[in-house]
C-alpha cells in the first residue's frame, strides 16, 4: 500500500508550485484541471504518456476511469516511479457535476462521490514504495460544535455524506501564505489542526506546525518517520 499525502489550500497558495523540486524521472503527474504547471521547465520534464511515448510521466484527464486505469498502469508497468500526484482533484467532481447538471434527482451525487472514492482508493492501493499525493482546494464548513473550519472541497453535502476525503489519508497538510522575517511572501504547509482546519499528521512526524511547501522535503520526512 502506498504512503498517501493530501494537500489542501486556496488557489494561488502554492499547492502545485510545491511539486517543483520532485525528480521527474521518478514522478508521474495526473493533471485534472488541464492547466499549465506553475514552475519552469515542466513541459520538458513531464511528457504525455501515450502509445507513441510509453515512458511519458504525465497525463491530462478529468475522467475517473482513465485516471484509475493510469494508476494501474503506473503500478504494474512503471517500476521507476516513486511519486504519483493528482493535481486539482476537486475538478474531477466539479467537471462531472457540470456535465450532468441537467440531470434531475440525487443519483448523480452518489455517482460523483463513488468516482472520487474510486480514484482516491486506487491511489492509496498503489504498490509499497510509492508516495501518492493528492491536491485539492479548501472550502469552509461547520464542525459538530458549529465552529467554522476549512476542509477538502467537494460538490456539496450529498457527496460529503458518501465520502470524507481527509479520512482516507494519514497526512493532510494545509497551505499557508504569510510574510517571513524580511517581509517577503512565505509559502508553507500547516501540519496539524488548530481547530480551524482538518490538517493532521502522525505525532512527531514534523517538529514544526508550519513547514516550507516543498513536497520533496515532505516525502523525505514521511519516509524517514516510517522507517
Amino acid at each position: 500500500m502506498a504512503q498517501e499525502i493530501l494537500i489542501i489550500g486556496e488557489s494561488g497558495s502554492g499547492k502545485s508550485t510545491s511539486l517543483e523540486n520532485l525528480d521527474p524521472t521518478k514522478t508521474f503527474i495526473i493533471n485534472v484541471a488541464k492547466k499549465p504547471m506553475p514552475f519552469r521547465g515542466w513541459r520538458t520534464n513531464y511528457t504525455k504518456l501515450s502509445k507513441e511515448n510509453p515512458k511519458g510521466n504525465y497525463i491530462e484527464s478529468d475522467n475517473h476511469s482513465t485516471i484509475v486505469a493510469t494508476l494501474k498502469h503506473i503500478n504494474d508497468n512503471m517500476p521507476d516511479v516513486t511519486t504519483v500526484v493528482i493535481d486539482d482533484f476537486q475538478y474531477l467532481m466539479a467537471n462531472e457535476y457540470m456535465r450532468r447538471a441537467n440531470e434531475r434527482g440525487f443519483d448523480k451525487f452518489t455517482d460523483i462521490g463513488l468516482h472520487a472514492w474510486e480514484v482516491a482508493n486506487a491511489g492509496k492501493n498503489l504498490r509499497e514504495g510509492i508516495t501518492f499525493v493528492m491536491i485539492g482546494h479548501a472550502e469552509q464548513s461547520l464542525d459538530l460544535q458549529g465552529n467554522r473550519r476549512l476542509k477538502f472541497k467537494t460538490v456539496g453535502k450529498l457527496v460529503d455524506n458518501v465520502i470524507t476525503m481527509e479520512g482516507m489519508f494519514t497526512v493532510v497538510l494545509f497551505t499557508d501564505v504569510g510574510l517571513d522575517a524580511e517581509g517577503k511572501t512565505s509559502y508553507n504547509f500547516i501540519t496539524q489542526s488548530d481547530g480551524t482546519t482538518t490538517a493532521k499528521s502522525p505525532r512527531g512526524m514534523f517538529t514544526d506546525l508550519k513547514i516550507p511547501n516543498d513536497i520533496k522535503d515532505v516525502i523525505n520526512k514521511v519516509n524517514e518517520y516510517n522507517k
